[in-house]
């Protein structure tokens, strides 16, 4: 079946969390190279990554850590010089080649209005906070689905994450392409779930020329 849409994620899908995390280690009053450590340590320990938080502050609220953060004029922010560098040309290639696209993450409201104001080339933007549901329960899936107007086998899903991203993709019916980097596409195994992958990539610079070939142009 043809592709007639392409749902990406957002963090280190398209936008390099880097920075960000670095500034919630400068806001923990942690060395960042230890943030990260614990982080892949969290990671690798098939933990949430919000447990990194607690291990430098028990009882630590991400929630009302972000409000505290924004009251201080140190909100959490990303920019045009956050995105990876091959996410807007993608974005670009795939929409002239007709497919409709979209941004669909766990993020919040904020990060929502952001993504709006960089005016990427995309049919829609959804995240968890404005559909009230987050992945990988498989309603946001189906939401993605609803967005994308078409069968799910007809969708693919564009993660790093194999358990956040592609296996309840997968699990929900859609087609799935793996982009491996960031911290959970280097440490996380599922080779079932990257088996079933219609594509793996090391950057989404190869990603048109894929679907373009998978869908006969």
């Amino acid at each position: 079946m043809r592709l007639e849409a392409v749902f990406f994620d957002v963090g280190e899908t398209l936008v390099d969390e880097t920075r960000e995390y670095g500034t919630w280690a400068d806001w923990l009053g942690v060395p960042r190279h230890t943030f990260s450590a614990v982080f892949g340590a969290v990671i690798a320990q098939g933990g949430d990554y919000r447990e990194t938080f607690e291990r430098f502050r028990p009882g630590f609220d991400l929630h009302l850590e972000r409000e505290r953060r924004a009251r201080r004029g140190q909100a959490e922010t990303f920019g045009e010089e956050n995105l990876y560098p091959d996410a807007r040309p993608c974005l670009a290639e795939l929409a002239a080649m007709g497919v409709r696209l979209g941004l669909a993450g766990n993020q919040t409201a904020r990060a929502e209005r952001i993504l709006r104001s960089l005016g990427l080339p995309v049919d829609v933007i959804g995240t968890s906070d404005g559909w009230g549901v987050e992945k990988p329960d498989r309603a946001f899936f189906r939401r993605v689905v609803a967005e994308a107007g078409c069968a799910p086998e007809a969708v693919l899903y564009v993660g790093d994450r194999l358990d956040n991203d592609i296996r309840p993709a997968q699990e929900a019916g859609l087609r799935t392409a793996l982009v491996r980097r960031g911290p959970w596409g280097h440490i996380l195994r599922d080779d079932a779930a990257a088996q079933r992958c219609l594509f793996r990539i090391d950057s989404l610079g190869e990603l048109p020329a894929l679907v373009r070939k998978h869908n006969g142009d």
